[in-house]
């Protein structure tokens, strides 16, 4: 199953890593038969970018192609729900829980909020959103997914990039392979980033020396305030549309429906 946000609004938002001809040398494909050739290749390639042969055994080895990524990379329907639609249907039964989990987790919140300036209200609202705070994350294979996009001929060279740091995750000891376990266009944790940006924002903000995006609810929320802080966001300003934080929203997801979603559920969370 994957993500609530994820589901009806499968918008891709890591950014891309530049891999230049290496990687994409060996060609790709549009159905399964060459994927085992594709891959066997792609593992030379790794151990070139640094990955360890330890981790390229571990991850590769059991990777297969995908079909089901396939299947909803052809058929990804466009989302036409309005705002008030959406929103009402996406906010009401999360607003308690949201309540409940700024109370449970108030000190943790307050130490992010005061390190990385993005109000918990908002933290809150994309964890709720994305997957039922952490309840629904999606039980597919990253690496097979982003190994099966990555020779997939239609976006080769963005999931290329995505696979090489899905590598990189596992390679750094972040995660193992076997708990590399999300959304089927590889999203992966409670709010659901992509390999490159695990690895460009994930923090470990548990001090257990892992950057956790699937366990640790500290790694987890931290990691999407730096996200934020990241892209620009303005600590002390407003986030409603047509301000500079909104526009650190919609860096999140472009859908400016799920964008307005998020900073209204927000907003309800701070009583404004």
């Amino acid at each position: 199953m994957r993500s609530i946000g994820r589901r009806l609004l499968p918008i891709l938002f890591a950014l891309a890593v530049p891999l230049g001809s290496t990687a994409l040398a060996q060609g790709c494909g549009n159905d399964a038969s060459g994927f085992g050739a594709w891959l066997q290749a792609f593992k030379g390639d790794a151990a070139q970018m640094g990955i360890s042969q330890r981790t390229i055994d571990s991850a590769l080895d059991g990777a297969r192609y995908s079909n089901g990524t396939i299947r909803l990379d052809r058929n990804q329907k466009v989302f036409k729900q309005s705002f008030e639609t959406f929103a009402g249907r996406m906010i009401p039964p999360r607003l308690g829980r949201a309540k409940s989990k700024l109370q449970q987790h108030a000190d943790l919140f307050a130490r992010i909020e005061q390190q990385f300036g993005v109000p918990k209200e908002i933290v809150v609202s994309i964890w709720g959103l994305e997957t039922d705070f952490g309840a629904v994350r999606g039980d597919a294979s990253v690496i097979s997914a982003v190994a099966t996009l990555a020779y997939d001929c239609r976006r080769s060279e963005f999931f290329t990039g995505q696979l090489v740091d899905a590598l990189r995750v596992i390679d750094r000891g972040d995660l193992t392979a076997g708990q590399m376990v999300g959304g089927l266009h590889g999203e992966l944790g409670q709010t659901q980033f992509l390999p490159s940006s695990y690895v460009a924002f994930a923090v470990d903000f548990d001090g257990n020396g892992r950057r956790d995006l699937i366990g640790s609810t500290a790694d987890v929320l931290a990691s999407t305030a730096n996200y934020l802080r990241g892209h620009g966001w303005q600590t002390g300003q407003p986030w409603n549309p047509g301000t500079a934080n909104f526009n650190v929203i919609k860096q999140w997801n472009k859908s400016d429906v799920y964008s307005r979603t998020v900073a209204e559920f927000a907003r309800q969370l701070a009583g404004g």
